[in-house]
């Protein structure tokens, strides 16, 4: 093994070592055994508390924190535990100091796989929206208000910085926000309830210039207030202190003032600090304050609190500045996310809950068995098309996944069913790269080459294109996560990550596996060996240009038509228009799968059906039944189960009105995204290749995308002429992120077929363009079967055994792949045509010409042929 090939072998091991330290362990271990564990110097008394715990863990599994606080006691165990466990403001009291040891040895027990509401369940909070000092505020209703909205945005952005959080955020009832969480530990909740409260009402105003004097004396100046001013000793223990400011804040510079803010450290004490940016309006008025203030001390002001009061020492003029205080670090982060995000209208937390996953056991069975199936299908595929090639690509497709999963957990990424099947498309996907490196493979031998000529002409010549294809996808994917919110930036996150670690493995894991066993095997001897169905085709594909192409957009119109006209607002799930939310209390709890079946029955469109705990459960159980579905459909539903499940005994509590939680600002901004992602790759296609194949690749994707919700919204026409039997969808965050997922998958076929014709017309292929256009597609075919059968293997798996959010999922990528597959060849490629007017582009190294001995040349000068 060469230098070369020992470090990129090195550099491989490296990352899979760093990939397993990040997924393991997956799941979380028992809090208890992690508590006894991490002790030292135990004594009886400790031996005790253990053995109580572990008593009251046996009987609730699912309340092992509570139990561990039930066997402690009042006992004091800062004994037990490094000193490094407490925080220096915990340890001077054993309550605090208790749950500071707990919530550390709860994140050393949690497994490195964060799973989403409908896997595992979280924590529900209810916060009321305090309208007192807004007196001209009009009457909320849900999602129909700037309030309500503005607080569900900010909110969401909070929770949900990285958009992989997956939470659930919308308004409910009159002034209400229900938020859902998944999981959480203990210091996270903590954490998670500030976050959400902190109504972070920035305000900049000026100190009494005689504040020491007034404090003495008692005298608050008129036109000033006394404010209390956070504090903290040498040992980091807040003290109270108070401060004179001006009652109004300097010009209205506040908290809508603040264009960015970020957590850095003070160069001399390395504490940290905020740095923040104004915009320019505010800039402005910030540098003519301090201006005219120097010597004097600003107070920046948050939620009616003085947290710092620096010396104005120069004027400030580039709308830049620094917060500095006696902050830790997650007080830095926390202020610097709500100073970015600040709400307009203080919120409380009125009610706090325990939710059960969204899933019933056997929805998550079956979710997770149709992705294994996916997975199998793909690989089993490779390795008996491809033989020893596909061993290889499968050895990748491992590594694929474990990467990826690496990533993924390293990003903190919260795993929810369609999430699951979202990668397990994006595996499928990614095996595309290791077909075009094969069929290369595969033609270079079929020319005679030696196999070490055929691997390195193989993969030279498959880089451009896989590189090409990656980045047009990657321009869609940075563009989501830069524009995007919520689960649009995460989607974003998640295909950027899955597009980089796939041209990892493809592109240097299997060279490295095949240029082994050229130098150490003899398994290469006789060529790389590969089954070959589809040979030498001679397809007039273009014939059929013209009527596939009016008949595509007949049937968009059509679709959208009806889905506009035939379904209207129907078309619309909980999660896009908002609905009911029903809570019933029970005294027979009935498994989540048989609530969601009995509710499909009555065909009223999605619902989300999930068991709550709080204090004073309304049922015999502790326990509560919520159920959000379309608006006017709670009577029907309650009387259904009531029928279905006598035995259960549910009796309504509480009906109240729900907002989406798809909000219009994750609408606008997956619409910006996408628009500005077929921005981008018209402008690098058109870069790579010429303007004509720009416009041609993104009028196939918009064809897709346009087609695939007209298959949607027709669903619904073929409920009505089925009898129910095609089941009538509705759109949903899932159909959101299946739809953008169809965007990828789109331009990477187009673009495979536009270099394949790009590289013809620089060879100088003879014909009209036509004729090289059919060629490049004949050419192209076996690898576009290939790897739209693969994907679709792995879409048809999901769509017959993953079911509920899954099913839904793949029934939008099964249309994707048949249009996706379809635009390339008959409207991408045919609208290159039609735009040259069948005559050969200026492409290249020109076109062919005869010499007198009959032997084929080129001219190097652009001749144009008839079609």
């Amino acid at each position: 093994m060469n230098r070369t090939h020992l470090w990129k072998a090195l550099f491989v091991v490296f990352v899979i070592a760093w990939s397993l330290t990040e997924i393991l362990p997956p799941k979380a271990g028992n809090l208890v055994s992690k508590f006894d564990e991490l002790a030292s110097n135990v004594d009886p008394r400790f031996t005790n508390i253990v053995a109580r715990a572990q008593e009251l863990d046996k009987a609730s599994p699912d309340r092992g924190y509570q139990s561990l606080l039930i066997a402690i006691g009042t006992n004091d165990i800062r004994a037990y535990f490094p000193t490094n466990f407490v925080p220096i403001a915990a340890s001077r009291n054993a309550t605090n100091a208790t749950r500071a040891i707990l919530n550390r040895v709860q994140r050393a027990a949690a497994g490195e796989f964060k799973l989403g509401l409908d896997l595992r369940g979280g924590t529900e909070f209810v916060l009321e929206m305090d309208l007192s000092g807004r007196s001209n505020a009009p009457a909320l209703t849900a999602g129909n208000n700037y309030l309500a909205d503005q607080a569900v945005e900010v909110l969401r952005k909070r929770v949900d910085a990285f958009g992989v959080a997956e939470p659930i955020i919308q308004p409910a009832g009159d002034n209400r926000i229900v938020v859902q969480l998944p999981g959480l530990e203990e210091s996270a909740k903590e954490s998670a309830r500030e976050q959400i409260q902190k109504a972070a009402f920035l305000e900049f105003r000026l100190v009494d210039p005689e504040n020491s004097t007034h404090l003495r004396s008692g005298l608050i100046p008129p036109g000033y207030v006394l404010l209390p001013m956070r504090a903290r000793d040498q040992n980091g223990v807040e003290r109270p202190e108070s401060i004179i400011v001006k009652r109004q804040a300097e010009q209205g510079l506040g908290g809508k003032s603040i264009k960015s803010a970020r957590v850095a450290r003070n160069t001399v004490t390395g504490s940290p600090e905020i740095d923040f940016t104004l915009n320019l309006d505010a800039a402005a008025v910030f540098g003519e304050v301090t201006k005219k203030n120097v010597g004097q001390r600003l107070a920046i002001v948050l939620d009616g609190e003085v947290i710092s009061a620096p010396n104005i020492n120069t004027p400030i003029l580039g709308g830049a500045g620094q917060i500095t205080g006696s902050f830790t670090e997650r007080e830095a982060f926390e202020l610097a996310t709500a100073l970015e995000n600040p709400l307009e209208a203080p919120l409380k937390i009125v009610e706090e809950s325990g939710v059960d996953p969204s899933l019933g056991a056997d929805s998550i069975r079956s979710g997770i068995q149709a992705a294994v199936i996916a997975v199998a299908a793909v690989a089993g595929f490779m390795l008996v098309y491809y033989l020893l090639a596909g061993v290889v690509a499968n050895v990748a497709l491992m590594l694929n996944i474990l990467i990826l999963l690496g990533v993924m957990c390293s990003l903190d990424v919260t795993f929810t069913l369609p999430g699951i099947a979202g990668i397990v498309l994006t595996v499928g996907m990614a095996v595309d790269a290791n077909v075009l490196i094969f069929e290369r493979i595969r033609e270079e031998q079929a020319a005679g080459k030696s196999v070490r000529g055929a691997l390195s002409a193989g993969y030279g010549k498959a880089f451009g294109t896989i590189l090409d294809a990656n980045i047009t996808t990657l321009i869609s994917s940075v563009l989501l996560i830069l524009f995007g919110t919520g689960t649009v930036k995460g989607f974003g996150v998640a295909l950027t990550v899955g597009l980089c670690v796939s041209m990892f493995t493809a592109l240097t894991v299997t060279r490295l596996i095949f240029d082994f066993l050229l130098a150490k095997t003899s398994l290469l001897n006789g060529g790389l060996r590969m089954l070959h169905i589809i040979r030498g085709t001679n397809l007039d594909f273009m014939k059929l240009a013209k009527p596939a192409f009016i008949l595509s957009w007949l049937i968009i119109v059509l679709g959208i038509g009806y889905g506009i006209v035939g379904r209207g607002a129907n078309l619309l799930g909980v999660e896009f228009k908002g609905g009911d939310r029903l809570t019933l209390q029970f005294s027979q709890k009935v498994p989540v799968d048989q609530i969601r079946a009995e509710v499909l029955r009555l065909n009223k469109g999605d619902a989300t059906i999930g068991y709550s705990r709080s204090a004073g459960g309304g049922g015999a159980t502790g326990e509560t039944l919520r159920i959000s579905a379309a608006e006017g459909t709670s009577a029907q539903i309650e009387e259904a189960l009531n029928k279905a499940f006598p035995q259960a005994g549910f009796k309504r509590i509480e009906l109240q009105k729900i907002g989406p939680t798809v909000g219009q600002e994750i609408q606008k901004s997956a619409v910006i995204a996408s628009l500005l992602s077929l921005f981008g790759i018209l402008i690098y296609v058109a870069f790579r290749y010429e303007f004509s194949f720009a416009v041609g690749a993104v009028l196939a994707v918009l064809h897709d995308v346009l087609m695939t919700i007209g298959i949607y919204a027709l669903t619904g026409l073929g409920n009505q002429l089925t009898g129910g039997w095609i089941e009538a969808r509705q759109f949903n965050a899932t159909f959101i992120a299946a739809l953008l997922t169809i965007i990828g998958f789109s331009i990477n076929d187009t673009i495979v077929i536009f270099d394949r014709i790009r590289e013809d017309l620089k060879l100088g292929i003879p014909g009209t363009f036509r004729e090289l256009l059919n060629r490049a597609l004949n050419q192209t075919l076996s690898r576009t079967i290939i790897t739209s059968g693969t994907v679709l293997l792995a879409t048809i798996a999901l769509y017959l055994f993953g079911g509920g959010a899954v099913n839904d999922f793949a029934f939008t990528f099964l249309a994707g792949i048949i249009t996706g597959t379809y635009s390339s060849i008959y409207i991408a490629s045919a609208l290159v045509l039609w735009w040259h007017k069948g005559k050969r582009p200026v492409l290249g190294a020109g076109v062919p010409m005869v010499k007198q001995d009959g032997e084929v040349g080129s001219v190097h000068r652009p001749v144009r042929e008839a079609a």
